[in-house]
């Protein structure tokens, strides 16, 4: 039998270096010829007994075995860096892990890392896998990795591969290549020996990822790391470059919104290669900085500390003029150390600038610490929305996924509980804050305040370029000092057997005797234990029998896999499942309580949430990914075998697949029908494909009475929508797009249900132990889902801006039998968050059709016109609805109004502003509420007065809207939104109506009745008349004289008749301009377009003086006309003195914001004034 026997050395500190080298020569020094200094037991004697960590801060000198059995023990240092200045003591040579990836490669894995992705590294050497695993998460600091933490897993236990929940795991290459993981989506598969990286989708860039990188490089070329730059770029396969084919993951392609990648070769991408600030690039090779001065900046660093000036060539790998005598092992240990140091403090560095504030955002509790505990899941402790909006836009991405990571949630977690003064022992449901928690905590919070005091205390003022790291110089000057100035010294080992054999052939079993009791007349015994509470001390013997001296022992915050057998039982499988599955539905429900959250506004900010809208949609986007994510491990859970990286998407195809084959009749392809016919096919089950351009073709209608037909709701028409998307291209993009689009439509528990009744399918591809088989867990899952139907998403509309849509349109005139008719070419135009469309035709005799368009976004407003042709033009619409046949959503637009020339207003152009349909709302209902005529009706027809009172109040609301909207966020404006506040239903166009309106004398005995434009055209000719006797007066040398006060303030009572006043030059000058710019505004309006009535002028007027800010300008000129005076009443706005210095004052504030209107109401009339 073949024997296989390892040596293992146990240390309180992980002194790895030492310890291999104890070990390997402990194995040389075997005696295999007689002559040898000192027996094997004498060393580990030594080691075990003699030899004592070293204290914090200090360095002991200790004697190992030599590498032959005749030369005398070697001696080296072990040291301990300082608690409160250095970083913890990490004795892996990180000079390793760059020499086995390149720069970019371990960037992009520690962004992974740092995301809690999951993360599988996989090499012929277990050596490689360990060194990597523990060098990432040692440059974590202050941040600790908290999930599964496997740097080698057995063959034995390849099943915890399927664990849906974040990890670090290594595999031998020798493992079947051909294995799947359960979920792909958010896996970055590190292969070693390859030197490359394949990511996650949508992976965020580290926040000044390509100075990070210079400054890391600089710091290797100092210390003379052998490095390889030239392969840097073709070395990270993200999902915007090609994998080959024998890779373990299959390609992908990343989607979101507005990002698109080319799926072929083109001249671009040649040309792409020299923009390095572009987002969708890979990253151009280390040696090249993205900006000259910042990477000067790290030479000047880096020769200051001391080093030779970086080469800056990047397709060197050594410069061969740098070249040093070979080091010994000893030296390239403490080398290596010195390397460490400063690459942790670069790394560090970056930490301690992006939260540089965040003890600012931390939000302490204000109750007692035992309630806090209890309740700390459902706490938000840190004021997420506020700090983003504080960061830079292009580093929100990143920080806002990071934000949700366990790694920091745990950090402010740590930092609550040093507030209350203890250690947070006693009941506590978090691991308990021991020492080294606290002084890693305090160490970080001490660079933040050094930072702080360099640029000046608390009321820092910084930049956002990027600092390089400044203290790896005084911290390696602490580290030299300790390996020059020894502060103790451990005797060498002597012999400590009387007999021994002079040789051996195989290792031999040491004297059990001599090694398992210590000897007291050694007086030089420094082995020292940490005792209390929080470490535990366990004597090993070599007999194997194992002693603990206390019950427990040192709580690590890693949930290592034990490791310690070849197999596992099938309980501790069905107990490592069950874990799986109760981590599944805890996050479920903390990810949906979160959502919730968000949307809730004040019951949010009550629980400590901000309400902030300025990162909204940062945050938005960043949780229903999250979301999306958790639903792939749910799928990916259990899986009898793997058919694509998205189980979620599979297992909705094959639901589709068995849904088609059910069905009896095979559905036609409508490519091969007529217009009309292709449009009866589809239509019972889902809208035309929107693939095609704008459909020549419309669903054909009679004139009958409308309808507005249910929309499917479906889970193949949802499934069938998706699959219609041009745009995506890989199994993970439709499944995000699906949960997206049911998370829209609130279909997503209900859909998810439909998918997991198909018990059959079910049991074909899970195993009996995957959560979707649990079925009480399953209830809680899918009722945890459903509450997000109480609140509206719009993630699937404003996430796919590209996608060709179809939108359903639907006409209801009036019932009258004159006016339900036209001859008339009728166009209608529609304006959304997202675009716009051009006029598009009607189809003649018809009140609904269907056209395609790219998606539009929240529809904000229509506009609907005919060219005035026929016998019997004139057409009075009540309503126009208009529906998304992928989404569901539905918007009214009122009208009420005719369209023709010679009735009402004269106008064949109405501007229309929509109204989203509650879901609630059902078809039918909707139909007939369009059926009846909307609250809007012509000015001129005789309504309810409205109290001067009202109209004050109904002003203050809609200026104080428009004023809230411009102190959002410039990201969260846009004229669409603008739009409804200026022209919708309680708008401020509609407020002015009414002012102006008031005390309005449009009745007369004989003729048609006046229109408010009709007052606005008789102050213009009079403005007019003005202008033309000021040039006149100027030409003839005199003084200004005009019917109107020189200022507001002294306005009488009611405007006189008659009276002149000499206005001085300045106020002359005023005066004449507000004249012009009304005129001048008239004129265009008058010119622009024919089409529109006196009601559509009158609301083009007011929106165009509000952009050029005339409108409280504009109001006093006016009422000191003598048209006024003959058009108004005594108790309207314009002639009575109080309440036409409210309204000239309310309107005043609008004067300070920059109005930005969207097409659709400007009529392309620019701005001149």
């Amino acid at each position: 039998a073949v024997r296989s026997d390892s040596l293992s050395l146990v240390c309180q500190v992980p002194y790895a270096h030492i310890a291999e080298l104890f070990l390997q020569n402990l194995f040389k020094c075997l005696p295999r010829h007689p002559g040898s200094r000192l027996s094997l037991e004498s060393y580990v004697y030594n080691i075990l007994y003699e030899v004592s960590t070293p204290p914090p801060g200090k360095s002991i000198r200790i004697y190992i075995p030599p590498e032959e059995p005749h030369l005398p023990p070697i001696a080296t240092i072990l040291q301990r860096p300082a608690l409160k200045d250095e970083l913890p003591f990490m004795d892996f040579p990180l000079r390793q892990l760059f020499t086995y990836l390149t720069v970019d490669c371990v960037i992009q894995l520690f962004t992974c890392v740092l995301l809690e992705n999951q993360v599988l590294l996989r090499s012929v050497d277990y050596q490689k896998l360990t060194i990597i695993a523990e060098c990432i998460t040692s440059l974590l600091f202050p941040f600790q990795w908290q999930h599964v933490y496997a740097p080698i897993l057995p063959a034995s236990l390849h099943h915890f591969l399927d664990a849906p929940v974040p990890f670090v795991m290594g595999l031998h290459s020798d493992c079947d290549s051909s294995m799947r993981i359960g979920s792909e989506a958010n896996l970055c598969y590190v292969d070693i020996d390859k030197k490359s990286v394949q990511l996650p989708e949508e992976l965020p860039a580290f926040p000044h990822r390509h100075d990070f990188i210079a400054e890391i490089s600089a710091a290797l070329d100092k210390y003379q790391v052998p490095r390889d730059r030239t392969f840097d770029p073709p070395s990270i396969l993200s999902p915007k470059n090609l994998l080959k084919d024998h890779d373990m993951m299959t390609s992908s392609c990343t989607l979101p919104s507005g990002m698109h990648v080319r799926r072929k070769h083109s001249l671009h991408d040649v040309l792409d290669w020299d923009r390095p600030n572009s987002p969708d690039l890979p990253l151009p090779p280390a040696g090249v900085p993205s900006r000259p001065d910042v990477r000067q900046r790290i030479v000047d660093i880096v020769r200051r500390s001391g080093g030779d000036e970086v080469d800056s060539s990047p397709n060197e790998v050594m410069p061969s003029t740098k070249q040093k005598t070979p080091l010994s092992t000893l030296e390239q240990y403490y080398e290596d150390l010195r390397l460490n140091n400063s690459i942790r403090e670069i790394f560090l560095n970056r930490f301690v600038q992006m939260f540089a504030a965040y003890e600012q955002y931390v939000i302490l509790p204000n109750q007692a610490r035992e309630d806090w505990l209890s309740n700390r899941e459902s706490m938000h402790n840190f004021d997420k929305a506020s700090f983003l909006s504080d960061q830079p836009q292009h580093h929100r991405p990143f920080l806002s996924q990071f934000l949700e990571s366990q790694m920091f949630v745990t950090l402010i977690d740590n930092k609550i509980m040093m507030s209350w003064g203890d250690d947070g022992s006693g009941g506590c449901s978090l691991d308990s804050l021991n020492g080294d928690v606290e002084y890693n905590l305090k160490l970080f919070d001490n660079r933040i305040k050094i930072l702080r005091k360099r640029y000046g205390g608390e009321s820092m003022i910084r930049t956002a370029n990027y600092e390089p790291c400044l203290l790896a110089r005084e911290t390696q000057k602490l580290l030299d000092k300790r390996l020059a100035s020894i502060d103790m010294e451990v005797a060498p080992p002597s012999e400590i057997l009387d007999k021994r054999p002079p040789y051996y052939r195989s290792f031999p079993l040491l004297e059990k005797s001599v090694l398992n009791q210590e000897c007291a007349s050694r007086g030089n015994s420094l082995r020292r234990v940490k005792n209390g509470s929080k470490w535990k001390v366990k004597e090993i013997s070599l007999d194997g029998g194992n002693k603990e001296n206390d019950g427990g022992g040192n709580k690590s915050n890693r949930n290592s896999a034990n490791l310690s057998g070849t197999e596992i039982s099938p309980a501790l499988m069905a107990q490592a499942n069950w874990t799986f599955v109760e981590k599944l539905l805890k996050d479920c429900k903390s990810k949906t309580k979160r959502m919730l959250l968000e949307k809730m506004g004040t019951e949010a900010i009550e629980l400590g949430l901000s309400g902030e809208a300025s990162v909204t949609g940062v945050e938005e986007n960043t949780m229903i990914a999250s979301l999306c994510d958790l639903l792939e491990k749910v799928w990916s859970h259990g899986l009898v075998n793997k058919q694509g990286k998205s189980a979620l998407w599979t297992h909705l195809t094959a639901y589709l697949e068995i849904k088609d084959c059910q069905n009896p009749s095979k559905q036609i392809d409508t490519n091969y029908l007529t217009p009309d016919l292709s449009s009866l096919a589809i239509e019972p089950e889902i809208p035309p494909s929107p693939t095609r351009g704008r459909s020549k073709s419309r669903d054909r209608k009679s004139l009958g009475p409308e309808q507005l037909r249910p929309l499917p709701e479906s889970l193949e028409f949802d499934i069938r929508n998706i699959l219609s998307m041009t745009d995506i291209k890989t199994h993970i993009g439709y499944a995000r797009a699906w949960v997206r689009l049911a998370l829209e439509k609130k279909l997503l528990s209900r859909h998810l249900r439909t998918l997991l009744s198909d018990t059959a399918l079910l049991r074909q591809l899970y195993k009996r132990s995957a959560f979707v088989r649990c079925d009480d867990e399953v209830e809680q899952f899918l009722y945890h889902l459903l509450t997000l139907n109480a609140v509206d998403y719009f993630c699937y509309t404003n996430t796919y801006p590209t996608a060709k849509l179809p939108y359903r349109v639907v006409i209801f005139p009036s019932k009258k039998g004159s006016a339900a008719t036209t001859s008339a070419n009728v166009w209608i135009a529609i304006s959304g968050t997202l675009g716009e469309t051009q006029q598009i035709n009607v189809p003649r005799h018809s009140l609904e059709f269907v056209f395609h368009h790219k998606t539009l976004g929240i529809l904000t407003s229509l506009r609907i016109g005919h060219d005035d042709t026929g016998m019997s033009s004139k057409w009075l619409v009540e309503h126009v609805v208009v529906r998304n046949e992928v989404s569901g959503h539905t918007y009214k637009f009122p009208c009420g109004r005719w369209l023709g020339r010679g009735i009402d207003d004269g106008s064949i152009e109405r501007l229309l502003i929509g109204q989203l349909v509650p879901r609630t709302v059902d078809s039918e209902e909707l139909v007939e509420a369009c059926r009846t005529p909307p609250r809007t009706r012509s000015p001129s027809i005789q309504r309810p007065e409205v109290r001067p009172s009202d109209i004050q109040h109904m002003l203050g609301d809609s200026v104080n809207a428009i004023v809230k909207w411009h102190y959002r966020p410039s990201r969260e404006r846009d004229a669409s939104s603008l739009t409804n506040l200026l022209c919708g239903e309680n708008g401020l166009v509609k407020c002015l109506e009414q002012a102006f309106l008031c005390g309005f004398r449009s009745q007369r005995m004989f003729g048609r009745n006046l229109y408010l434009w009709d007052y606005f055209v008789r102050v213009k000719e009079q403005f007019e008349t003005s202008l033309v006797e000021e040039s006149v007066e100027l030409v003839r040398g005199g003084g200004s004289v005009c019917s109107s006060p020189p200022t507001s303030g002294s306005s009488p009572e009611s405007p006189p008749q008659g009276s002149t006043t000499v206005l001085p030059p300045v106020a002359r000058q005023e005066l004449s301009a507000v004249w012009r710019c009304y005129c001048h505004l008239m004129d265009e309006i008058n010119n622009v377009k024919q089409t529109l009535g006196k009601d559509g002028r009158f609301q083009l007027f007011i929106c165009l003086s509000l952009r050029e800010h005339l409108i409280h300008r504009m109001l006093v000129p006016m009422a000191y006309t003598r048209v006024t005076t003959e058009m108004y009443e005594e108790q309207s706005f314009m002639r009575k003195k109080g309440l036409l210095t409210f309204l000239r004052q309310i309107l005043e504030p609008l004067d300070e914001f920059h109005i930005v209107l969207e097409n659709s109401i400007t009529q392309g009339i620019g701005s001149h004034c």
